[in-house]
């Protein structure tokens, strides 16, 4: 049996029926890990012994005949964002480079108590800024498809490892699209839950009005599963809510259901054979029964100015705290060296560019001429999304305007690195819920690179998303 392939209910069913052992799972993801991923890069780091006995104690659990949850035994990887108590917790950067986490977030309090087992933590754009995984600090992580190509950020290395069969899933942060484009660039899955659906307490912030943690899976029900265990209301989180819309969709509806397709999306620089993909994907529907009804979204051309100046402003006040006094890298003699060298040297390229910029556009005289002004926009783009949801029941799209990208293509320009994320910042600034599934591949020099569909749900409508998902999936 081919255990790096299963699904969640697969694993579990094989471990209740005694077809193999925890021990024996867990040790088949850390010897891929080990052998594979010094070429993908999708790890910062490898806890083999903490794995290796928790497996030991659900093997003993079941040799009495206790009962194992759904999720109990499953090999996972966490985005190196997310704390994880007594695991490092790098955020992808130097100046936390040895900070080991002292507390569980509360998403994996939810997953420990469903007993899975955390194999690592997973490589990622420093504090989650970027499109491509090459801002770590420690090295990109490499897109197991092409070697050549990025898996896409901010949680490539998470992405990367899911399809690379290094865990059964992977938990994610997703800011802009930082679960949904590098699913789509790894060709697994990726849901962005509703804002507030997933408690962000034990999240390193980038932007608080903006982050999600969510899961990259191999299949929909996995993303389901996972999602399941990880929502709800958090005290520990003022944001978190546990407002659920139970609307579902079954295949049998889908002469009611109505796609809506935004015109902007159909925008200069997007490629051809990713809109081709999506076409079809979309024409699948059609062809089953369902509508679909062109829309407008006109305030999609102000998305990505206005998502780069919240989430930067955001981020540099939440960034302010690593200033080498109380944890993290420490650099200087006095306090004014201690706040230029640490800040300096510990930060990379792209979070100084963010934190200046975001600094900027919250200071005196500028405030209301950026800052207030583009949560304004906010306000005009979410206007746009309501409107388009008393037409339609979903809303489909590219995920991403490419496929995987070379290493090294954007890195001098980024502009063209931020309008990776063209399709999927809106869904990030107005707390919808989204999710990218594979929709096909396109051959580029033999190599077939996947194709994300991204649906957009109305708030708390993430079952129906994924029940419209799982429609293409299968």
């Amino acid at each position: 049996m081919d255990l790096l392939n299963l699904t969640i209910k697969k694993i579990h069913q094989g471990l209740v029926n005694k077809e193999f052992s925890d021990l024996e799972l867990t040790k088949a993801y850390l010897d891929k890990i080990e052998k594979e991923d010094k070429k993908i890069h999708s790890f910062l780091s490898v806890y083999r012994d903490r794995a290796i006995a928790k497996s030991k104690k659900v093997d003993e659990k079941i040799s009495k005949g206790e009962k194992i949850s759904l999720l109990e035994g499953v090999p996972v990887s966490i985005k190196d964002i997310i704390l994880v108590k007594g695991m490092k917790c790098t955020a992808g950067s130097k100046i936390l480079e040895n900070y080991i986490a002292p507390y569980n977030a509360t998403c994996i309090n939810k997953l420990e108590k469903e007993g899975v087992i955390i194999l690592g933590k997973n490589n990622l754009d420093e504090f989650a800024m970027g499109s491509s995984t090459e801002n770590s600090g420690f090295g990109p992580t490499k897109n197991p498809i092409d070697l050549n190509r990025v898996p896409g950020g901010s949680s490539g290395g998470s992405a990367a490892a899911v399809a690379a069969n290094f865990s059964v899933f992977s938990l994610g942060s997703d800011t802009g699209g930082s679960v949904r484009q590098p699913a789509s660039f790894c060709g697994v899955v990726g849901l962005k839950p509703t804002y507030g659906r997933v408690s962000r307490y034990g999240l390193m912030a980038y932007s608080s009005s903006l982050d999600q943690i969510g899961p990259i899976t191999k299949t929909v029900e996995d993303s389901r599963i996972v999602f399941n265990i990880i929502k709800g209301k958090d005290v520990l989180d003022s944001t978190s809510v546990d407002e659920e819309n139970t609307n579902s969709f079954h295949s049998d509806q889908i002469k009611g259901l109505v796609i809506g397709v935004p015109k902007e999306y159909i925008v200069e620089g997007v490629d051809s054979e990713v809109s081709s993909l999506v076409e079809q994907a979309i024409k699948k529907y059609e062809d089953m029964g369902a509508k679909i009804e062109e829309i407008s979204l006109p305030h999609t051309k102000y998305a990505i100015p206005t998502y780069y100046i919240i989430s930067a402003s955001e981020a540099s006040t939440n960034l302010a705290r690593y200033d080498g006094v109380k944890y993290g890298f420490s650099k200087g003699d006095n306090l004014k060296d201690l706040y230029f060298k640490s800040r300096g040297e510990g930060f990379g390229k792209e979070v100084r560019r963010r934190i200046m910029l975001g600094t900027y556009a919250l200071s005196s005289g500028y405030y209301d001429a950026y800052y207030l002004r583009a949560q304004k926009v906010r306000m005009l783009i979410e206007k746009d999304f309501k409107k388009a949801f008393k037409k339609v029941d979903v809303i489909m799209s590219p995920t991403c305007p490419t496929p995987a990208f070379k290493l090294g293509e954007k890195t001098q320009d980024p502009v063209q690195m931020y309008l990776s994320d063209i399709f999927t910042v809106s869904v990030n600034l107005t707390g919808l819920c989204g999710i990218s599934v594979p929709c096909g591949n396109m051959e580029v020099n033999s190599v077939k690179l996947p194709v994300g569909l991204q649906l957009i749900g109305k708030p708390f409508e993430e079952n129906k998303i994924m029940d419209i998902a799982e429609i293409m999936e299968k």
